[in-house]
């Protein structure tokens, strides 16, 4: 019994100090700040407005270290350009292609059906031009960081269509940026942010500042609002088709309220006569 107690009480210590740690190297520090989207709840809309401004920060500010893979130039119509506008953009943008009748790869300017291309040949090319640590792509990063609200919000957002965590991080972490505070020592090449969903500090340096991009519709040029805008891009880039999904299900919600209606009247008028 002694040798039993000896084995059972250091494992047990063990996972009670591991547990403790884990608990207390949670992350994010600072829980992701709740923004007002106008896609929030079962009959948000995406702003085109916004999403206009929020690709303008992707392309001008972003695309220069994120790749986004699964987004085609021209699923870009909805957001409100015209096709010679996308065809412009493409044409900013060098894909490859291939193999040729030499058997050769070859790139050639991206059109409508081309897909944003990397700016990076590969991973490790990516991890060695910023700090080790290769930039995520795009496509689906506002639904990918999923960050928890605990008990009791989670309940009610399983109800509610809750799917604003992605953008709240994104925001949260971009204009997040800070100075660590005393005592608090970060790796060399990385900066303190405690919004992070991985550590106390990333790699990524601060990407926006007040004025670096130039609005045309008179929006504030704030880092605050150039995060919002990008966040609700990404958002878009991740489920650009939230609007369609929502109306349906509020369509089948109607569908089924009006045929549970029908069947209990059914009922009702056909053992009305009938003896209980």
């Amino acid at each position: 019994m002694n040798k039993l107690l000896a084995s059972i009480v250091p494992a047990a210590m063990a996972l009670v100090i591991g547990a403790g740690y884990a608990f207390a190297a949670s992350y994010p520090i600072n829980k992701p700040h709740e923004v007002d989207w106008s896609f929030a709840g079962p009959f948000g809309t995406y702003d085109k407005g916004q999403l206009q401004r929020g690709l303008k920060i992707y392309v001008e500010a972003c695309s220069a270290c994120h790749s986004m893979d699964l987004v085609a130039f021209r699923t870009l119509e909805d957001l409100g350009y015209s096709e010679g506008q996308l065809k412009t953009l493409a044409a900013n943008y060098e894909v490859e292609d291939g193999p040729n009748d030499e058997g050769e790869m070859f790139t050639r300017t991206a059109v409508l059906s081309d897909y944003f291309p990397s700016p990076f040949p590969n991973q490790e090319a990516a991890a060695y031009a910023n700090n080790g640590a290769a930039p995520p792509d795009f496509s689906l990063l506002a639904k990918a960081r999923y960050v928890e609200r605990g008990f009791p919000q989670f309940v009610f957002d399983i109800f509610t269509g809750y799917n604003e965590s992605g953008p709240n991080y994104i925001y949260s972490l971009l204009t997040g940026y800070q100075e660590p505070p005393a005592g608090v020592e970060v790796p060399e090449g990385t900066y303190y942010n405690p919004y992070f969903i991985a550590g106390p500090a990333l790699a990524m340096a601060p990407p926006l500042s007040d004025g670096l991009v130039t609005y045309d519709d008179g929006t504030p040029e704030t880092v605050e609002q150039y995060a919002k805008d990008v966040a609700a891009f990404m958002m878009w880039a991740a489920e650009p088709h939230m609007e369609e999904r929502k109306q349906t299900g509020f369509m089948v919600i109607i569908f089924l309220a009006i045929f549970a209606s029908l069947m209990f009247l059914t009922k009702k008028s056909v053992f009305a006569s009938k003896e209980h």
